[in-house]
């Protein structure tokens, strides 16, 4: 007998339901460290998830994972262990303040160059399930312009770029820029300057960036905002708590919740090609590819 159109309306009705959604992919990043990469990403993933996003953050430090440390969390799994398949996705995910989950950095992330098909596929299901509970995945990459935070910025849909305003910080930002840029195409960042002294300053850093890659690369670059200098961050550093619980009303936990605003307005992938799995998968096939590093 066949379905009425009614019926047949509900019935697709139901299965959108049950699509996985598109999941937007942040990959916080900066070249230097001591910039403040972490506690930016923990700091934005807890005011987008009191905007309502279902937010997921990935500590892609390897060598100095401290997700876990600033939140004061104690993981008993990470990633590491869901590649070996001592524990499922979920068992390895904690939960955070505000509700987000977060992954703990693997020391064995590396392995993702040297996965087989079975693993390769086993990862890419393990993301996909967790997937329907995920609209926004933050990683925290490492320092450096290493291939693991090569591979983790390729293969997210924004890339922000943290930036303070001395030396070394714009010269390791350029750097990674241009890497990305040249060697892999990738043409879209965010500015994010960070300890900014007045609001001023961090437009003037991201001027300073802009005049650079505007002479010397074919990139287009957005300013994201600027974080103050803020003591009251410091201190709920040491206090093992993110700055926008711990002091809500600091003229940095007020800036985190405009920039989670801004990041909320920001365009939405479109296609499969937006969903969990198939960013897990980039970033396989992004791993396994030669490095070029040094160029």
């Amino acid at each position: 007998m066949l379905m009425s159109e009614a019926t047949l309306d509900q019935a697709v009705g139901l299965r959108n339901m049950v699509k996985p959604e598109p999941v937007q992919v942040i990959a916080v990043t900066g070249g230097k460290g001591g910039v403040g990469k972490t506690n930016i990403s923990v700091n934005l993933a807890i005011s987008l998830s009191n905007l309502g996003r279902r937010v997921m953050v990935l500590d892609a430090d390897l060598g100095l994972a401290n997700i876990d440390v600033v939140l004061g969390l104690h993981p008993e799994y990470d990633l590491s262990h869901v590649l070996r398949g001592e524990c499922s996705l979920s068992d390895a995910v904690i939960r955070g303040p505000s509700g987000i989950m977060v992954v703990p950095a693997a020391s064995g992330l590396q392995q993702m160059a040297e996965l087989s098909t079975a693993e390769h596929a086993g990862l890419i299901r393990a993301f996909s399930e967790v997937g329907a509970d995920v609209d926004t995945l933050i990683i925290d990459t490492a320092a450096g312009i290493s291939d693991t935070v090569i591979s983790f910025s390729r293969a997210a849909q924004e890339v922000v770029v943290v930036v303070c305003d001395e030396p070394a910080s714009i010269t390791d930002a350029y750097a990674l820029i241009k890497l990305l840029n040249r060697e892999y195409g990738v043409d879209r960042f965010r500015i994010l300057s960070n300890m900014a002294r007045s609001a001023q300053e961090g437009r003037d850093l991201f001027s300073k960036m802009c005049r650079v890659t505007d002479q010397y690369l074919d990139v287009m670059l957005s300013f994201m905002g600027s974080i103050p200098y803020d003591d009251n961050l410091r201190r709920a550093v040491k206090n093992q708590k993110p700055v926008v619980l711990a002091f809500p009303r600091s003229r940095s936990a007020q800036i985190f919740k405009i920039l989670a605003k801004k990041a909320d307005n920001w365009p939405a992938p479109e296609g499969v090609g937006g969903h969990l799995e198939f960013f897990v998968e980039r970033l396989i096939q992004f791993s396994s590819q030669p490095g070029e590093m040094g160029r």
